[in-house]
């Protein structure tokens, strides 16, 4: 392979006009003049203020290196120490440049140029823009005995090659994943690898996220941990501003998102910003995003596509740069199809589209999110909150068989009621036992069975059959998965199994009468 090294013109170290010049240490010539180094081309990149000394450069590059061809680029700076202007420069040189990385290395010499240059190097380097390797000169020490060739170091910016660095990169992420689960050691692998995904799309891109999942999965408490961990990196500097757009309605939901001139309605006495604007440089999360009207949607369109939108009865524009997190427990796609959501808006949206799980899919993680919940209480009542042994094992085994239809908020909130009432601190059998039971009677299972029709693909059974398919169908719909409504309808037989089936089990009671999921969630 060959060695191809882009260098930049010294103007100052690189001078030498009499012979007097070969017994001075000249950055790009002792490049040249390496014994361990063989240059087969050296880009030399020049102004052309310099292009008398860059062609007298090329000629003792010649001299002193034969086999080294040396090609010379022009390129005005018209300040190199303006740092835009120098990495837009070397930019579009390195964009330009036929790289090909599988046939010949490539060195980019850092010793001559700027500061600002050797900043602007490093940045493409690591961007991979120029992809290839930092190559620095320096003269001898003063102690050594040699010519005028100097040494030579080749920096490698591939940072995952040094194992301390990415031990610490991989200690890094860690930490950013443990922040965005509030520090919960959750279990579930599906729902650590997702955290993981969430944690680079937060890290890396400002496109639009999509949280989807059921009530109460957590989508607000993970929206506000992204642009948390944004802040903490400097990646953001705005506010975090959050809307329930089920709340908006009519003119009040086009001035609550994008401001209003004063005057444009009745009631508006003074202008507004709108919330968009507040979230400049920061994120807006749209809760209930599927409850905006269809002209907010058209308006949302174009404000995430060009930053732009129109106040309320103005005629003017207004400029956001906010990044936008979407949340959701609809199923968008069905209402693009009942004309309720725009499609163009939700594919803007879903760029990124996370669906969080249910906290009955995450069985693994009740014993984690527990002790989450009593440190917090604790924190509340300013004293430590805890169960005694029975009454932990009691709560534990109704947990992880329990619907908890409202999810986190149903866990949080029954964690609050046992520490409010408890005694001291201690959380006995009794509480549990009255808290169970205040749980389940807020979670109806029971409801109209005639309201419920059996599909038309099953004809003439027992009324036995009917009655009790009915009501399979009626906990079906009412689940958010297979598995879910497996865990309702065995709740007391699973307990006695050592591996618990309840989407087999359910799946073959539903194929007697030839039905699957499917036809039940249709």
């Amino acid at each position: 392979m060959k060695n191809i090294v882009i260098s930049q013109l010294g103007t100052t170290l690189d001078l030498g006009k009499s012979d007097k010049r070969w017994n001075k240490w000249r950055p790009n010539v002792a490049m040249c003049m390496q014994d361990d180094l063989q240059i087969d081309e050296l880009h030399l990149l020049h102004s052309q203020t310099y292009n008398r000394l860059a062609h007298l450069l090329r000629d003792d590059i010649k001299e002193v290196s034969p086999k080294t061809k040396v090609i010379l680029h022009t390129i005005n700076h018209e300040n190199p120490w303006d740092l835009e202007e120098m990495y837009t420069n070397l930019h579009e040189f390195c964009t330009n440049f036929e790289f090909e990385p599988e046939q010949n290395n490539y060195l980019f010499h850092i010793t001559t140029g700027t500061h600002i240059a050797q900043i602007c190097i490093f940045l493409l380097t690591e961007a991979n823009y120029f992809p290839g390797k930092l190559l620095q000169t320096s003269p001898r020490k003063q102690n050594q005995k040699g010519s005028t060739s100097g040494a030579h170091t080749i920096i490698d910016l591939d940072l995952s090659k040094y194992d301390c660095i990415a031990q610490r990169f991989e200690k890094e992420i860690k930490d950013d994943i443990s922040f965005l689960k509030s520090g919960i050691n959750t279990k579930n692998k599906k729902f650590n690898q997702l955290m993981s995904q969430i944690e680079k799309v937060g890290m890396r891109s400002t496109e639009p996220i999509l949280l989807t999942g059921p009530t109460g999965a957590g989508k607000s408490k993970l929206a506000d941990r992204i642009y948390q961990l944004k802040l903490q990196k400097g990646q953001i500097k705005g506010r975090f501003v959050e809307v329930n757009c089920a709340t908006l309605r009519g003119d009040s939901a086009m001035s609550t998102l994008f401001g209003h001139k004063k005057g444009a309605f009745t009631g508006a006495v003074e202008a507004r910003d709108g919330l968009l604007k507040a979230a400049d440089n920061g994120i807006i999360f749209l809760d209930e995003v599927s409850e905006l009207g269809l002209d907010e949607q058209a308006m949302l369109l174009r404000a995430i596509e060009d930053k732009k939108f129109m106040p309320l009865g103005a005629d003017y524009e207004a400029t956001s740069n906010f990044q936008l997190i979407c949340g959701t427990n609809r199923d968008l796609q069905s209402a693009v199809k009942g004309g309720k959501f725009r499609e163009d808006l939700l594919a803007r949206i879903n760029i990124w589209s996370f669906k969080l799980p249910s906290l009955c899919e995450r069985i693994e993680d009740i014993e984690p999110n527990l002790k989450f919940e009593l440190n917090r209480v604790s924190g509340q009542f300013d004293k430590k909150i805890s169960f005694n042994s029975e009454a932990r094992s009691k709560f534990l085994k109704f947990a992880k068989s329990a619907k908890w239809q409202r999810n986190f908020r149903d866990f949080s909130a029954a964690i609050t009621r046992l520490a409010t009432l408890s005694e001291r601190g201690r959380i006995t059998d009794a509480l549990v036992t009255d808290e169970i039971s205040r749980l389940e009677q807020s979670w109806p299972i029971h409801s109209k069975s005639e309201s419920i029709q059996l599909p038309d693909k099953v004809k003439d059974i027992d009324l036995f059959d009917q009655v009790q398919l009915q009501k399979v169908i009626e906990i079906c719909k009412k689940s958010q998965s297979l598995a879910d409504a497996g865990r309702t309808l065995f709740s007391h037989s699973r307990k006695n199994k050592k591996v618990t089936n309840d989407s087999d089990r359910l799946k073959k009671y539903l194929a007697k009468f030839n039905l699957t999921w499917s036809d039940i969630k249709q």
